[in-house]
């Protein structure tokens, strides 16, 4: 009797692992995460002015904040930036380190390979960058086929390393974050830079650095969010939010307040 009930006992247990064996492979609401949650974490370098960088009193601001702290109001949540090394954020996204990338980061095919993108928020361009001598003209540098042989300097793991590459460059120098290739450009310890057009177009306006731009954009860039590809639920939600964003004017209105043009249409 006493084998007998062991033996029922162990069936019932057997069967409650299965059950919950079973649950566990069930696939996660990532949307359903999130609200439960009641926050929804985006990622950033907060070294990209000015989309997404730490003011004079240390506090993270800008358009991808802006547009983040919009959609996580629109989902019902607040919003937890996080910021991170560029180079290793898609890792962290895949890690499920946040839900998100929301950091000025461009689709291309490589990254769809392992992150969904969401539809674009804005549109930007590779944009060479050069230093101008103590009287605001142009350096040594006036021509982008003056660049083979050169330095150039890019923020690592960026699109813009294939750029450098395509230039010809004698040496690409790899970087945390653009105000530090900035930086290096206007010290002339590289010989140009490649960023983002807006990023700059925002250098040369804040009077920092003592750059300019060397012609009109390399190519053209679709800038989204970045979701896992499991979290189907949260990106549906996350494209309907920024499609409300750009029909009602709300992504045009951060545009011109950050960058004083509409950047979210082509």
């Amino acid at each position: 009797m006493n084998m007998l009930k062991r033996i029922t006992e162990l069936a019932v247990v057997l069967l409650l692992l299965a059950v919950v064996a079973g649950c566990s492979d069930e696939k996660e609401d990532s949307l359903a995460r999130v609200k439960k949650a009641g926050e929804i974490s985006f990622a950033m370098s907060g070294g990209y002015p000015p989309f997404n960088f730490y003011d004079a009193e240390n506090r993270l601001t800008g358009f991808d904040v802006d547009v983040a702290e919009e959609v996580a109001r629109r989902m019902g949540v607040a919003l937890r930036p996080v910021t991170t090394e560029w180079s290793g954020i898609i890792e962290g996204l895949r890690a499920g380190t946040y839900d998100g990338i929301l950091g000025s980061m461009a689709v291309t095919e490589s990254r769809q390979r392992v992150v969904n993108f969401s539809i674009p928020y804005y549109y930007s361009g590779a944009q060479v960058m050069v230093r101008t001598g103590d009287d605001g003209a142009t350096g040594p540098v006036t021509d982008v086929a003056q660049l083979e042989g050169k330095t150039i300097g890019v923020v690592t793991g960026t699109t813009f390393e294939e750029d450098a590459k395509g230039l010809k460059a004698g040496e690409v120098r790899l970087y945390k974050d653009d105000t530090q290739t900035l930086m290096e450009l206007g010290n002339g310890v590289v010989d140009a830079v490649i960023t983002d057009r807006v990023v700059g177009v925002n250098a040369m306006n804040a009077g920092r650095f003592k750059v300019t731009m060397l012609g009109g954009p390399l190519r053209s860039e679709n800038i989204a969010v970045a979701i896992n590809k499991a979290d189907d639920t949260l990106l549906a939600e996350v494209n309907t939010v920024l499609k409300a964003m750009h029909d009602d004017g709300t992504l045009a209105g951060l545009s011109r307040k950050w960058l004083g043009v509409d950047i979210t249409t082509r």
